[in-house]
């Protein structure tokens, strides 16, 4: 009893200090966060020791649980609901008389009153509890099934887990943990014996003896073994779908009593004698490592994911999307003459954009997790409803003349071009008419239009928030992208996903099998990193671009790119910033070492140690389901030589000298030659700026100004809780302004008096006067930057506009104008966290 007594101080202090300190301001620097994140991990490692140990955790957490409701601390709801899951997913037994479960049920039952996101994940995790009421350990079962691919005739759910790094972008020993995890490999054999034993264990307890079972199921031949493993699974699966919990326990016991009869299976420990109590003991089974796959990435695109296509869809090496590629080129050829006649190049080459911030939870599937954390996810779930069935069944049935459908767009009234165009910021048509805003709302609320702006344009296109689809109910397969790197690599993740939008709303072929999942991993660029070109040790020493004092990563000056996407989140979701933020804090040989035990060999008791990294990264994607939403920003590019481009960016957008100045350091060691000046030797820039100014009234303001300027900057505000508002999320606009050059003829001229202005806006329009050009670069990637640009338009990004041109041909000619307003979604990059976005 002494020392039951003893480990349940240990339980409770550790539990207290894993929850220390959350719901502070993610943006503090203070020594004493750094290794929070370890609290977590520690208490897992103090409950693995012994089984019994996950009954006392239980019960601290529901005690705790209680206290925070009647204290109302809402923060920690979430995490206790985390843990409360993460251990109940790994407990090996509940004693029949245990009421642990019930009384759980209880207490999360009474916060399904409170207000979202907190209603949800209580809701999800009863779901979670009332299955493992009525299937033990079915949970585990489903978890394990899907990461190691064991798919049965009536179960083919699986997940696959891809670890996407940039060599130089994260350091060796990343890549090293990376590697560690995609060799990793259970054989199925092991994986169909490991999951008969905690079947058995579950329902039983100590009544068959492990041992037993593992010396029999060694014996069978693997076809054999496949079909003790088929039918248990089918087993537990029918019992979850009992309402009655009694009934449902019965029904197992009974069929898998008949099961080990079949399968040879000794009966109630068959190496103790008769009459003497059983000598078996609970084992703890821990989850086997993910099946992983590690690539090194460095690309604007998520065409490496083809790979995984051909290699775990059993798909030939062809191209799938060749014959419905072709008979879209002439509606796709069609569609784009009629942009081109509208000028709406904006709203249909745009390919990423920003839903509001509304996380959308869903009652689980089966495909990712166990039903509690599975999340139909709004964001991603409408990939392929630009190829709907009246879509479909029109492309097919498509008889009209492509030459007639050409001259008809020449009569197109001049009317509807100008609407068209007024879509466009900084078209030459409506320099100073500028639609209406579509600021965007990271946070479940969404926007409400002003009553004269909807007056003014009726016919527009309006953002809207994201509505649920049950396209990916149907996919049997998760796709987990998990990516790493600092805000420089949001940026590409970004693109990338902009680019996958596109061409999935083209011809739908990854997302045809896969529910894409994404999460972010940030990490530290510093000098440990590889030297290659575009790898510089030092921030530029005036540059704008570097975080304010409240969020400052980088006293020492060692960062090429800040992590303010990373803290964004962390705002979000304060589990997401103590479990996974909190990395950034700790030395890499504390996250790197071997510290973690797993089990890789269910026949002996091989260990594998697990660094630290590796564990924090499988216990991030299996337990965060819930999106959150980052908005995402298009910028409409005009060169000196009249073309036109489309760019995406996530985070920043640097424009003049500091765009410059990356470039030249991007050009690796002969960047030397060329000196790298501040903002006081920048050579001046006569820009006119066009830009609408945000207000907490929620009112536009818009301002035509020219000014003399060393560098324009946008960075995403997302420093500060308060900038979290749904009404204020916005771009930070930096103007750095020359007031006065001295000229001189003996030394080269410099800014004598400079002023910088700090304006949040949510649309920007920069156009360089007298034929001036300018540098611009996308989220602080030297790969990203271009050269002699004389105009620049930012806003936010839609989706691609097929399916609305399709719909619109469909119903009326485009003469003709929509009598209600056309709702256009809004798209952002979705990223997995523990509860999303928190109000």
């Amino acid at each position: 009893m002494q020392h039951t007594s003893c480990t349940e101080d240990r339980i409770h202090h550790a539990l207290q200090r894993c929850l220390h300190g959350l719901g502070r301001d993610p943006s503090s620097t203070d020594m004493w966060t750094v290794g929070l994140c370890m609290n977590r991990w520690s208490l897992e490692e103090l409950v693995n020791r012994d089984p019994g140990n996950f009954l006392i955790l239980l019960q601290q957490i529901l005690k705790r649980t209680r206290e925070v409701q009647v204290n109302s601390e809402y923060v920690l709801v979430a995490p206790l609901a985390l843990m409360f899951f993460s251990t109940l997913l790994r407990t090996p037994h509940f004693p029949p008389d245990c009421t642990l479960l019930k009384e759980a049920c209880e207490i999360y039952h009474s916060f399904l009153t409170w207000p979202e996101p907190y209603c949800s994940i209580c809701r999800d995790l009863l779901t979670f509890i009332h299955q493992e009421l009525k299937a033990p350990g079915i949970s585990y079962q489903r978890l394990v099934r899907e990461e190691q691919g064991l798919t049965t005739e009536n179960h083919p759910s699986k997940t696959i887990t891809v670890l996407l790094m940039n060599p130089a972008d994260v350091p060796k020993e990343y890549l090293s943990i990376a590697d560690q995890l995609s060799t990793v490999e259970h054989s199925q054999r092991d994986s169909y014996i490991t999951l008969i034993k905690h079947a058995y264990q579950c329902t039983f307890g100590t009544k068959y003896s492990l041992k037993d079972i593992q010396k029999t199921l060694e014996s069978k031949e693997l076809e054999e073994l496949v079909e003790i493993f088929s039918a248990s699974t089918e087993i537990l699966e029918t019992a979850s779908a009992l309402e009655d919990s009694v009934k449902s326990r019965e029904f197992i016991q009974g069929k898998l009593g008949e099961l080990r009869e079949k399968a040879g299976i000794p009966a109630e420990n068959g190496n103790t004698p008769a009459g003497e109590k059983s000598s078996s003991t609970i084992q703890t089974l821990p989850l086997p490592i993910a099946k992983c796959h590690t690539y090194h990435w460095d690309k604007d695109n998520f065409d490496v994911l083809n790979e995984i296509l051909h290699s775990e869809c059993d798909l030939p090496p062809t191209n799938l999307a060749e014959p419905e590629e072709e008979e879209l080129d002439d509606e796709e050829e069609d569609i784009e003459d009629e942009v081109e006649i509208n000028d709406h190049r904006a709203s249909t080459f745009s390919t990423t954009s920003k839903d509001s911030m509304f996380s959308t939870y869903s009652l689980a599937s089966n495909c990712s997790m166990p039903s509690m954390l599975s999340v139909v996810s709004g964001v991603d779930s409408d990939f392929c409803e630009d190829m709907d069935e009246d879509s479909r069944h029109e492309k097919q049935s498509k008889a009209k003349p492509k030459l007639k459908k050409r001259i008809s767009m020449l009569f197109k009234s001049k009317s509807s071009q100008s609407l068209r165009r007024t879509e466009s910021l900084g078209n030459p048509e409506s320099k100073n008419n500028f639609p209406v805003k579509s600021r965007s709302n990271s946070l479940p609320q969404q926007a409400c239009l002003m009553r004269a702006e909807r007056q003014s344009l009726k016919t527009t296109c309006f953002r809207r928030r994201p509505f649920l689809s049950c396209d990916d109910d149907n996919k049997t397969t998760t796709l987990r992208v998990v990516v790493f790197g600092a805000d420089q690599i949001s940026g590409k993740v970004a693109r990338a996903y902009s680019n996958l939008r596109l061409q999935e709303s083209r011809c739908p072929r990854l997302t045809r099998y896969f529910r894409f999942q994404f999460f972010f991993i940030p990490v530290k660029r510093n000098s440990s990193c590889p030297s290659v070109p575009g790898s510089f040790p030092n921030s530029v020493p005036d540059s704008p671009m570097r975080p304010a004092a409240p969020m400052e990563l980088n006293p020492s000056g060692l960062e090429e790119s800040t992590n303010d996407i990373a803290h964004y989140i962390g705002m979000l979701d304060p589990w997401y910033d103590r479990n996974i933020l909190s990395l950034l804090s700790l030395p890499i040989g504390v996250l790197c070492q071997q510290a973690s035990k797993i089990e890789t060999d269910s026949f002996n008791n091989s260990k594998q140690r697990l660094p630290i990294l590796a564990d924090m990264v499988l216990y991030y994607c299996r337990h965060a389901a819930h999106t959150a939403l980052v908005q995402l920003y298009q910028a409409e590019l005009t060169l000196a030589g009249g073309e036109r481009r489309t760019e995406v960016f996530i985070h920043s957008l640097e424009l003049g000298h500091t765009a410059g100045t990356r470039a030249i350091k991007a050009s690796g060691p002969g960047s030397k030659r060329f000196g790298i000046d501040g903002e006081r030797e920048a050579v001046p820039l006569t820009l006119g700026i066009v830009y609408s100014k945000v207000s907490v009234s929620s009112r536009s303001q818009w301002i035509n100004v020219e000014k003399v300027c060393t560098s324009v900057n946008l960075t995403k505000a997302c420093r500060r809780p308060e900038e979290l508002d749904s009404k204020m999320e916005c771009l930070q606009l930096t103007m750095t302004e020359v007031l006065k050059r001295q000229n001189s003829k003996s030394k080269m001229g410099y800014n004598q008096q400079m002023n910088t202005t700090q304006v949040k806006v949510d649309k920007v329009q920069v156009t360089g006067s007298n034929s001036t050009t300018f540098a611009v670069c996308f989220d602080q990637d030297e790969k990203k930057i271009l050269q002699s640009v004389t105009r620049c338009e930012v806003s936010v990004c839609y989706k691609p506009e097929n399916s609305i041109l399709w719909r619109f041909r469909r119903k009326r000619s485009f003469q003709e104008q929509p009598p209600h307003p056309e709702f256009c979604s809004l798209l952002c990059l979705p990223i997995s966290t523990f509860s999303g976005a928190l109000p």
